[in-house]
Formats: structure tokens, C-alpha cells, sequence
């Protein structure tokens, strides 16, 4: 298929089922922002992540591209409880063996680690938008919960990878003021 239609940069996009909306229309945020927090996971993937953990993010980025399709195609679904049970179970088994959290972390802790913080706030984003739209136009709720889980996982995720790479969590003090504020 050609990259470029050349319909131009004002007029409409095309849906999956071949509906035309406003590039800016609340549909098209909320696909744009998975396909974005897909390529944040991409870039997890970049990095030394241990193959676990590797072969679950891949498996995410598939889902994530079905998901995408779910919500550029109103009334298709891509996404079932089971795809959120999954992750559910994924995040109580990565998440078990950590040390409980008191306190708010800073994102941090080598390479891997704040890219997937990075992951986490772009699939927060896209939670939020696909939880707009679906005021505006019927979603299904199991896109909205699959990221509202997904951004958990990455969250545990990111506290994974920076204790495998030997970085402790650093610790978010209120108040705080770096020395050069004094």
C-alpha cells in the first residue's frame, strides 16, 4: 500500500473500516497514543532486558498493534478479558518477590528501567484518551482496563530492571530542593 495517499495534511484520516474523521478527532488520539506507547516499549526492548521479560513485552507490543486496530476499527474487538488476565498474572508474579513501596519512586536505575517509566506514562496517556473517546463513541471497556493494567505492569516492570541492573530506587523526598535552588 502507498505511504502517502496525498489527500493532505487538513483533510481527514481513514479508519480501518474505511470512515473518514478529522486527523484530530478523539478516535485517532487515543490509536495514535497506543501505536506511541507501542514504540516506547520498542525502545525497552532496545536495551539488555532479561529474556522473560523480553518475551512478555514482545507479546505486549502484539497486543498493543491489536489494540490499535480495535479502536481504528469502531465496533471491532482485538482485546478480551483473557489478554487482561494475562497481564494481571504477569504483574502479580514480577511484582511478589518485590520489596513493598512506602514511599513514590523516582524513574531511574540504569537504561532499561526509565525507558519503561517512560512506557508507562505514554500508556497512561493513552488510557486517558481511549477513556475520552469511549464518552464520545462506544469502546469497548477491555481496551481501557488492558491499559489501565498494562501501565501497572510497567510500573513493576521498571522496578524489575532497575534492581537487575544494580541501581537501587531512589526514593521521591517532598519538599526537596536541589542544592543549586538554595
Amino acid at each position: 500500500s502507498k505511504i502517502s495517499p496525498r489527500t493532505g495534511a487538513q483533510g481527514p484520516t481513514g479508519l480501518g473500516d474505511g470512515s473518514r474523521v478529522a486527523k484530530d478527532s478523539a478516535r485517532v488520539a487515543a490509536y495514535g497514543t497506543v501505536d506511541e506507547a507501542n514504540s516506547c516499549i520498542g525502545l525497552v526492548l532496545a536495551t539488555d532486558v532479561p529474556e522473560d521479560i523480553r518475551s512478555l513485552l514482545t507479546t505486549v507490543q502484539h497486543q498493543m498493534f491489536d489494540l490499535g486496530g480495535e479502536l481504528c476499527i469502531p465496533g471491532h474487538a482485538a482485546i478480551f478479558d483473557a489478554d487482561i488476565d494475562r497481564l494481571e498474572q504477569q504483574l502479580d508474579a514480577f511484582n511478589e518477590p518485590l520489596p513493598p513501596l512506602k514511599d513514590f519512586i523516582l524513574p531511574g536505575g540504569g537504561e532499561a528501567a526509565p525507558r519503561c517509566h517512560i512506557a508507562r506514562t505514554v500508556v497512561g496517556r493513552a488510557q486517558r484518551q481511549t477513556r475520552a473517546l469511549s464518552r464520545l463513541e462506544p469502546v469497548r471497556p477491555e481496551a481501557v482496563r488492558y491499559l489501565n493494567r498494562l501501565s501497572d505492569l510497567l510500573f513493576v516492570l521498571a522496578r524489575v530492571l532497575g534492581r537487575a541492573s544494580g541501581h537501587r530506587e531512589v526514593l521521591w523526598c517532598p519538599g526537596r530542593r536541589a542544592a543549586w535552588a538554595r
